[in-house]
């Protein structure tokens, strides 16, 4: 898809002043958390969402567990949102572990609750084990689920894309080939895995149009918190670290106030590429941590709403 002509002004913009000069703030962002497991974590997550809702986020979205494992707590966790503040709330919801009726129950009690938006996903293997196996009597994947919370009521759905193809996909155009199902069936939007290279989302994008890809792409972001657990992360879902990275984050595992500040910088410079490239709609994974995802919609011009 070739640059508009505002996009190639804005870039050249970009270019010519100080990076993040004079930015309107014209961005929708979304926030991810996961459920505590202690008190203290749920202490973190709420003091987390209490600093990121004057941002007007579009959702808080919260994350389930492999098998369900986090049901409660999750539950628990998008109940106190809905509850608590004026944002919505997205539910993750997986195929793992689960006949239709169970995972049909979740959903029609987060419809009961006000929950009008589920973040729905295939799922993987409980503890890593093996490859994932529909469950007997459940749903196969997450064009399956969908097409299954579409009968339930009118959700709103949010889907998972992968930019560097998902680790069980033979290849790019089956990765594409699923997405549009995925759509097909009903989904509202597609939350991208996190990267490090805004060039790797636009490529991602615009293969997307050409596989007859309609619906909005956001991409995901994930600021650093440590660069060992990145790694970890990156090795389980295919996610490239580009060599610099590990030069800039070398020599801070003792000092967190000084990463943070390097993870932030990383992070809203590759945010403001793709502001450049047209993006106006951020994801944020911000593993129950505000500061970092506060920081970066502050350089992209977002400010509190009264």
């Amino acid at each position: 898809m070739s640059p508009t002509l505002d996009q190639m002004r804005e870039a050249q913009r970009a270019l010519e002043g100080p990076l993040f000069s004079g930015l309107p703030g014209d961005i929708e962002v979304s926030f991810e958390f996961f459920p505590p497991k202690t008190e203290k974590m749920g202490e973190t997550l709420w003091h987390s969402v209490k600093t990121l809702e004057p941002l007007n986020p579009r959702f808080l979205s919260v994350t389930y567990g492999a098998g369900g494992s986090t049901r409660e707590r999750t539950h628990e966790a998008v109940r106190r949102i809905v509850s608590e503040t004026g944002i919505p709330a997205a539910a993750h919801l997986t195929c793992v572990q689960a006949t239709r009726e169970e995972v049909d129950q979740v959903a029609r009690e987060y419809w009961e609750e006000g929950v009008r938006h589920i973040v729905a996903l295939r799922g993987d293997a409980p503890d890593g084990s093996g490859s994932y196996t529909p469950h007997p009597g459940g749903y196969e994947n997450a064009a399956d689920l969908i097409a299954g919370l579409k009968k339930i009521a009118d959700f709103e759905i949010s889907v998972a894309a992968y930019p560097e193809v998902h680790p069980d996909s033979p290849d790019r155009q089956a990765d594409l080939d699923n997405l549009k199902r995925k759509f097909d069936a009903g989904a509202t939007r597609a939350i991208t895995q996190f990267f490090f290279e805004p060039e790797c989302f636009f490529d991602f994008r615009d293969k997307a149009v050409a596989a007859g890809i309609e619906g909005e792409i956001v991409p995901g972001i994930m600021p650093v918190m440590s660069f060992a657990a990145v790694q970890r992360m990156s090795g389980l879902c295919g996610t490239a670290i580009p060599d610099w990275m590990e030069g800039l984050f070398k020599g801070l595992d003792e000092r967190p106030e000084a990463r943070q500040l390097v993870s932030a910088t990383i992070a809203a410079e590759m945010c403001r590429r793709l502001y450049a490239g047209g993006v106006r709609q951020f994801h944020f994974y911000t593993l129950n941590r505000a500061e970092l995802s506060y920081a970066i919609c502050h350089m992209l011009g977002l400010r509190p709403k009264a």
